[in-house]
């Protein structure tokens, strides 16, 4: 098989959610890039509808479906649109996931606990669920971080959730091979609207962060570089991978 078929999605049908900016919305794009149909979804109808724009505007086929995946109810429409619209469903990517904010563990609050747990570990069990019911062969693909490995200082909250995903996803490799293949990407540190939100961070200071946090390439990650992880493992090329955490976190 020639390079360019091992990454070729032609035919292929993606839904991503979360994918109405940031992550996602660089995941959706390559995906289309790659030649796949995609059905963009998140809570707020104008970022999905103007990526969905973009894309169908450059030669792609994007569907935007509004979902709150906090909403088991919404999962499920959200793969009901996508057959209705594209018959099938082949590739899964569950990316939405986030932290309420850094605190100290004694003193977080329970709601605080709850709510990144719904958000970041639940959602992935809704998403990994609806898609097993809707997909006959292909692949899932949740995003996980690298805070999912080892300690994490003032947000154990997120970290717990994380390495939720991460189990989760080597279970429901097991469960559902050999027909649909379960995978994640830990991503390192993204610049993406809710870092900003929870590291208080401003741009002109990501540099200094990214050296002071030791990342040999000495940069943070973007949207692109975390989707070229989920090219990878839902493509051709990764035909005998199932169960796997990649950690694509700029060496850190």
């Amino acid at each position: 098989m020639s390079v360019d078929k091992l990454f070729d999605l032609s035919g292929k049908v993606a839904v991503i959610t979360g994918s109405g900016k940031g992550i996602g919305e660089g995941i959706a794009k390559l995906l289309s890039d790659s030649g796949a149909k995609v059905v963009i979804s998140s809570r707020t109808r104008n970022d999905i509808e103007q990526v969905a724009s973009q894309i169908n505007g450059s030669g792609g086929t994007a569907l935007p479906v509004v979902c709150d995946v906090t909403i088991d109810e919404q999962v499920e429409s959200l793969a009901h649109s996508a057959i209705a619209e594209f018959n099938k469903i082949d590739i899964w990517v569950n990316n939405v996931g986030g932290s309420t904010g850094r605190s100290p563990l004694r003193d977080l609050p329970r709601t605080d606990w709850d709510e990144t747990i719904a958000l970041t570990l639940t959602s992935v069990f809704v998403g990994c669920q609806v898609a097993a019911r809707n997909m006959r062969s292909g692949s899932i693909i949740n995003i996980s971080s690298r805070s999912s490995w080892g300690a994490v200082p003032n947000n154990s909250h997120y970290g717990a959730a994380k390495a939720g995903v991460n189990v989760l996803t080597s279970s429901l490799a097991h469960e559902l091979g050999p027909d649909i293949r379960c995978n994640a990407v830990a991503s390192g540190a993204v610049p993406t609207e809710i870092f900003f939100k929870v590291m208080k961070l401003k741009p002109e200071e990501l540099p200094q962060y990214a050296k002071e946090t030791g990342v040999p390439l000495e940069r943070l990650g973007t949207p692109r570089d975390i989707a070229g992880a989920v090219l990878f493992l839902c493509s051709e090329a990764s035909s005998w991978m199932t169960g796997e955490v990649i950690t694509v976190s700029g060496g850190r």
